[in-house]
């Protein structure tokens, strides 16, 4: 038989006040008029009993659970994209709140059952939770409770935290302008005539947006601009190699960092050094950014700070609709030459 639960009477008997005193005491009340010896008292009895609030209970008093739900569709269970939920958990942690995380796989029928989950839970907010900022689908249920969506987009929920594209587009051109790069630079991952009418997301519009704003202010052109649908190590690689047959580039100017990671082969293949022979930009500091040698320089995701954020969205205050644009930091490492 299970141990019986420490209840607030057994802590107020044991610090000989009433039940009423102990709850003034045990929830931070600041106008208790109690001796401070009576403080004690309580908090003595509740450490040596082990007592757990009733928090069921309480958000029946008070209407509110101090809980929240972290529903996702691929976040929990890939690597690059934990940073969310890091941030997102400390948040809440501070705000001496439970989270409660879901993930659903981006399949409809597991995100209405995730939504009835936390609702049933009686959180205290939602936040919607992408790996790639896009526009994400939220259940047509009724949902009472305030909404963040991180990392991308709802019509329905205005309240959203999202990476600072347009500026992070804009800093991976000026850090090329900045090495004294002026030309035969190309674009790996779009070409904007090729992919007329095809929609990628929101926040990646904002990005070829300060790209190629950046370009115009510089007076630059591209020397080439190499599409391809999804930006992984192989692609890149193909479309270096299919490049190098025709021309030699400066530089590189990769949408992602696993793009960067197949034009770091082919490059190598070719025989040619990085940087002094081609540089290279990129975006997202993946953890494989890093490892690469030399080191990728890149536009960095703000994931933890994004996650941080959506929670003191979700609870803080402010009624007004709100987009939040959080900095794209930017790691500099090996694959630019150093200006003298």
């Amino acid at each position: 038989m299970g141990k019986k639960r420490v209840t607030l009477a057994d802590v107020a008997r044991l610090a000989g006040l009433s039940t009423t005193a102990a709850s003034m005491i045990l929830t931070g009340r600041p106008d208790t008029r109690l001796s401070p010896e009576a403080h004690k008292k309580v908090h003595d009895a509740a450490a040596s009993l082990g007592y757990r609030p009733n928090v069921a209970a309480r958000a029946l008093r008070t209407d509110k659970s101090r809980s929240i739900a972290f529903i996702s569709d691929y976040v929990a269970t890939t690597r690059f994209a934990s940073g969310l939920i890091r941030g997102a958990l400390s948040a809440a942690e501070e705000a001496k709140h439970v989270m409660l995380v879901l993930e659903t796989g981006g399949e409809p029928a597991r995100e209405i059952q995730a939504v009835e989950t936390a609702l049933d839970r009686q959180v205290d907010g939602l936040i919607f939770a992408a790996m790639r900022a896009r526009e994400v689908f939220v259940p047509d249920l009724a949902i009472n409770v305030p909404v963040v969506m991180l990392n991308g987009t709802s019509a329905r929920f205005p309240n959203s935290v999202l990476p600072g594209e347009y500026e992070g587009g804009r800093k991976a051109v000026e850090l090329l302008v900045n090495s004294g790069i002026d030309k035969e630079i190309v674009l790996l991952g779009h070409n904007a005539k090729q992919e007329e009418g095809l929609f990628r997301s929101e926040t990646i519009s904002r990005r070829f947006t300060g790209i190629r704003d950046a370009m115009a202010d510089a007076g630059l052109s591209f020397a080439a601009e190499l599409s391809c649908w999804n930006w992984e190590p192989n692609f890149g690689y193909e479309l270096t190699q299919k490049l190098l047959r025709t021309r030699r580039p400066r530089a590189l100017l990769c949408l992602n960092d696993r793009l960067a990671f197949g034009a770091y082969q082919a490059l190598g293949e070719a025989g040619l050094s990085i940087p002094d022979e081609v540089a290279l930009v990129s975006f997202d500091n993946d953890e494989l950014a890093s490892y690469l040698r030399p080191g990728l320089t890149t536009i960095g995701l703000p994931h933890e700070q994004m996650g941080r954020r959506a929670v003191d969205l979700l609870l803080g205050p402010s009624q007004t609709p709100q987009t939040d644009l959080i900095d794209m930091p930017v790691i500099v490492r090996g694959s630019l030459p150093q200006r003298t």
